[in-house]
Parts: C-alpha cells; sequence; structure tokens
C-alpha cells in the first residue's frame, strides 16, 4: 500500500508542476489574428469560412506564382532553343504573348474566384 501510494504522490507532483509550467507556457502565446472578413464576437461558423476563404485566397495565390514561374520557364527554354538554331524569334515571341494572355486569363479567374469565395 505505501508503494501504491507514494507513486501516486510523485505523479500528482509531477502533473502538477507540468500543468503550472503549461499555464506560464500558454500565458505568453499572442492573440491569433482575425480573418479578413471580421465576423461579430462569438460567431464561431463565421471565424472558420473567414480563415476558409483566406486560405482559399493563399492557395490561389500559389497557384498564381506557380503559373508565373511556369510561364517563365517556358520562355527561358524557348530562348535557349533560339539560340542553339532549334527555333526562330518568332516562335519565342509568339510563346511569350500566349503565356502573357494565359497568366492573365488565369489572374482573372482567380480575382472572380475570390469573390465567389
Amino acid at each position: 500500500m505505501s508503494k501504491a501510494w507514494a507513486f501516486r504522490a510523485r505523479c500528482a507532483g509531477c502533473l502538477g508542476g507540468v500543468s503550472v509550467w503549461a499555464a506560464e507556457a500558454l500565458s505568453a502565446l499572442p492573440t491569433p489574428v482575425a480573418p479578413s472578413t471580421g465576423p461579430a464576437a462569438n460567431d464561431w461558423l463565421g471565424l472558420i469560412k473567414g480563415y476558409i476563404k483566406d486560405g482559399g485566397l493563399v492557395i490561389g495565390l500559389f497557384l498564381a506564382v506557380a503559373g508565373f514561374l511556369w510561364i517563365a520557364w517556358h520562355l527561358l527554354a524557348d530562348l535557349n532553343q533560339v539560340r542553339q538554331g532549334r527555333k526562330e524569334w518568332g516562335e519565342l515571341g509568339l510563346s511569350g504573348v500566349v503565356g502573357a494572355a494565359i497568366f492573365l486569363f488565369i489572374s482573372y479567374l482567380l480575382g472572380q474566384a475570390a469573390n465567389v469565395i
């Protein structure tokens, strides 16, 4: 019996120390940033919807940057082929115009999607 009580006392002491440490650790955390929609106080569903909307906008921005990098890589590959004599300068210009048009169209669609979300 005495071993069991000693074990329980040690566990209680450890848990008490952990709870004091956790309270001190949590007291220094910054307050979270509210989503861009700014829901009313105690509106948890509005808060979650706002965070989902902000996450969707970040994913859309990531897709736009990825598209821009893909178009830039494609134009650099075409420039390399022009310098090696495999393609003409007109093909490089056409790739640039088509790439810019695709990028503008994708940016337009992402902007419209941001309004829908």
